[in-house]
């Protein structure tokens, strides 16, 4: 009875360590963006694992993704810009 006992505490110790190391263990994401929005001209960079491309109307097939995107836009009613759309396609 005692030997079943130590049995089970020893399992259970070894799924708790087994649990604990897993969760230590973060997973580094695909991509990185930086994005710079100051008033007027917006700058998105992928800094690592991704190209970007405009896909405001749609796919274009003859568009080059690029690790850099720039888009500004004047609004002088509200003083504020409304949002594009960027795609975006990762890289090995």
């Amino acid at each position: 009875m005692v030997r079943n006992l130590i049995r089970i505490a020893v399992a259970c110790a070894l799924v708790g360590l087994g649990w604990a190391v897993a969760r230590a263990q973060s997973e580094a994401p695909s991509f990185e963006l930086l994005i710079d929005a100051p008033e007027g001209k917006t700058t998105i960079e992928c800094v690592r694992g991704c190209e970007l491309s405009w896909v405001e109307r749609g796919v274009n097939p003859n568009a080059r993704p690029q690790a850099t995107f720039q888009y500004s836009c004047t609004n002088s009613r509200s003083g504020r810009c409304g949002s594009g759309r960027i795609g975006g396609w990762l890289t090995p």
